[in-house]
């Protein structure tokens, strides 16, 4: 390829200054060396045919998919199974505009950098201040507008003005008050109390501890929720709060802590089931590592270690509830959870 006689010794020029350490001129705007196309007739004239195929081939693409679509039925015909048609009927309008898509883009880019042309233009930068005239009949505008407004003398309507603004976002404070009432401490109590049998969440009765399988996962509920009334908001509220999964393990893989040495009966123990992080249902347990994944933002949380937050965007740990066996050998629960069950909120402290 020969480039002009002028963008040679420019570009020498521009060399040596740089390895003589001068200072290296603007070089201004000049015309980017020529491509074959510009300089080779037969070059332009075929590069002017592929993409004038290339457009033709995709337009014979578009029109094969309009008889893919209108030979390959997608409801299923006798003797042909529903599946077959669809797949048939998905690849043949896939691979045909598919195709067609791909020689139009491609014949864009071939037409852009083979035949159109690319000159070179320049935009001043223009100042990033305003000058000193502007600046003044900006200010004198304003000090007009300010005097013919009375702003700055009419002091009783500029104060009563501010007034409304500042009770202005007030009502919002009415608007939030009609979310519903602040939640206290209905957190901290649910219907689990001393003595109260743990149910099973499937077949609503009572649990024998030598039942309890080891590395099995009951879902269970308080036997005082079948006192609540069956309808209302007492109900769906306790209902809410009070759902526990029941765990056993291996008495030696438990690490109680202080004080909660005998919340477990023989390593069978009860944690809440909602998340400490948004209040999501737990459900996944890894039996091997006594893991318990939230499903909803992945925080995991140790069974096996008072219910400690390992992984995740929860910042407390499950709330426990201790657990006793009464005469006959059913589960109990020792008393109400000693913290709040649900979200963390900034009532609440990390634990």
């Amino acid at each position: 390829m020969t480039y002009p006689a002028e963008h040679s010794e420019h570009t020498g020029e521009v060399e040596r200054r740089a390895a003589d350490g001068d200072p290296i001129p603007d070089p201004g705007l000049h015309e980017p060396p020529p491509r074959y196309t510009d300089v080779d007739p037969s070059a332009n004239k075929r590069a002017e045919r592929q993409v004038v195929g290339m457009f033709t081939l995709a337009s014979v693409f578009i029109v094969a998919s309009i008889v893919a679509y209108v030979l390959f039925e997608i409801e299923p015909s006798e003797g042909v199974s529903n599946v077959g048609d669809v797949q048939v009927s998905n690849f043949a309008l896939g691979i045909t505009l598919g195709l067609a898509l791909l020689l139009i883009g491609i014949g864009a880019v071939h037409w852009s950098r083979s035949l159109m042309t690319s000159p070179e233009f320049a935009e001043k930068r223009k100042p990033l201040t305003s000058s000193e005239d502007v600046r003044q009949d900006t200010l004198a505008s304003f000090n007009t507008g300010a005097h013919e407004t009375g702003f700055g003398r009419r002091k009783m309507i500029r104060n009563s003005m501010f007034g409304a603004l500042a009770l202005l976002p007030l009502p919002a404070v009415v608007l939030l008050r009609d979310l519903g009432p602040l939640p206290g401490d209905s957190k901290e109590h649910t219907v689990w109390d001393e003595g109260v049998r743990l149910l099973s969440d499937v077949t609503y009765e009572p649990i024998r501890a030598a039942d309890v399988d080891l590395g099995q996962l009951i879902n269970v509920m308080p036997e005082t929720f079948r006192e609540l009334p069956e309808h209302g908001p007492e109900r769906l509220n306790e209902r809410a709060k009070s759902p526990v999964m029941l765990v056993r393990m291996l008495p030696e893989e438990l690490s109680p802590a202080q004080g909660r040495e005998n919340w477990h009966i023989d390593g069978i123990i009860a944690y809440s089931k909602i998340c400490t992080h948004t209040g999501c249902p737990i459900s996944l347990y890894e039996r091997t590592t006594h893991h318990m994944l939230c499903p909803c933002h992945q925080s995991t949380f140790d069974l096996a270690d008072n219910g400690k937050v390992i992984f995740g965007p929860a910042t407390r740990n499950l709330p426990q509830l201790p657990l006793a066996v009464d005469d006959q050998g059913y589960l109990i629960a020792q008393s109400d959870f000693t913290e709040p069950v649900g979200p963390t909120y900034w009532e609440r402290g990390t634990r």
